[in-house]
């Protein structure tokens, strides 16, 4: 195990010496250098806990005194693998926006920004505390350098008939170096946990109070760039994002106005960002505004949107055949991994020569 951690904290230095010598394996043959203005990225980064136990927090799995031994050396690998998964997912240099969700607090935040090599990077923190009982919420971590936030917002996801809340929407207007504007949206909604047909409801409750606000800032703004990013817990085709967010997949005749969800062309392909038994499923997902895919100022295409998934992510999956995330514990064991998900990336180009 020590060694096997040793090789994990060499990996990541050499990630920070020499990144263009695996942009080959990590981008699968995509240039991410290729007339990039922004690359931005979603990661759950899977219980990011830290080690002091909140009364008002369910982080009582995560302390040194649980059944998973929480230690703060765990705690620091943590953070060393969750710095080496954004380095190398930037190519020369970091994303410039980062969406997390399952963060315990700013503190883990603040220890990633501050305690690792992304020290020398002027990134800044949007974070608040969401009524998650599991004490988790989402959160933006984004270059100063690259873009500023004009405001931001926490947005409510409660549900009827007391049933409780889950995590905030964070919704962030902000300036792109260039001076486009942008709208984000970092999501993470309610798990299947306790059953897939008996968590819909509230998982199309998010998608209806996302929606909401698209349909606001559209009703203000003329062709406002919006971005989706999170982990919305259902596939692409489910309700909740095909009928009550209405994202569709891309199609000839794209809408400004429209919303378009660049996960659907993943479905093809032979893996996911989380899987589950024998199957991979997209669950972490790139959606934006048709006002993105026009080809002016500030844009993106179908190519510019990808599952990272380096050979360091995955492990072999003994049980199921094929591979599988590489999780910080396997059950109750500790085996050192980053976490259950794949992250996804979104690039941004900027052409303003064309027609």
């Amino acid at each position: 195990m020590r060694r096997a951690l040793l090789i994990l904290w060499i990996t990541g230095w050499l990630f920070a010496l020499a990144p263009a010598s695996f942009s080959q394996e990590k981008t699968g043959g995509f240039d991410p250098e290729s007339g990039r203005a922004l690359r931005i990225m979603f990661y759950n980064l899977e219980n990011a806990y830290d080690t002091i136990d909140d009364p008002f927090a369910g982080d009582d799995e995560f302390t040194p005194h649980s059944p998973r031994s929480w230690s703060p050396y765990r705690y620091r690998q943590k953070l060393e693998n969750i710095y080496k998964v954004i380095l190398a997912a930037g190519g020369w240099t970091p994303p410039e926006i980062i969406g997390v969700c399952e963060t315990e607090n700013r503190r883990v935040l603040e220890d990633l920004t501050t305690k690792t090599p992304l020290s020398r990077y002027p990134y800044r923190i949007i974070h608040q505390q969401s009524p998650d009982p599991r004490g988790i919420d989402v959160a933006l971590l984004y270059n100063q350098q690259a873009f500023q936030p004009i405001l931001h917002h926490f947005i409510p996801v409660c549900f009827d008939n007391s049933r409780g809340c889950s995590r905030d929407i964070l919704y962030v207007k902000g300036l792109a170096s260039g001076g486009d504007t942008l709208h984000i949206f970092v999501n993470h909604w309610p798990s299947k946990w306790q059953g897939e047909l008996q968590t819909q409801p509230k998982r199309n409750r998010a998608a209806q109070i996302l929606r909401n606000h698209i349909d606001s800032i559209q009703q203000q703004h003329t062709a406002p760039h919006i971005l989706a990013l999170g982990d919305f817990n259902d596939s692409p085709q489910a309700e909740s994002l095909s009928r009550y967010l209405k994202a569709q997949p891309l199609s000839p005749g794209t809408l400004p106005e429209g919303l378009y969800n660049l996960s659907h062309l993943w479905i093809s392909g032979p893996t996911g960002t989380q899987k589950y038994r024998e199957s991979w499923e997209i669950l972490d997902q790139i959606i934006v505004s048709g006002s993105l895919l026009t080809g002016r100022g500030l844009h993106t295409t179908k190519d510019n949107a990808h599952i990272f998934r380096p050979s360091f992510l995955l492990e072999e999956d003994s049980r199921y055949t094929g591979n599988k995330p590489f999780r910080t514990y396997s059950g109750y064991r500790y085996i050192g991994g980053f976490s259950d998900h794949m992250p996804v990336i979104l690039d941004l180009k900027r052409d303003d020569q064309l027609p």
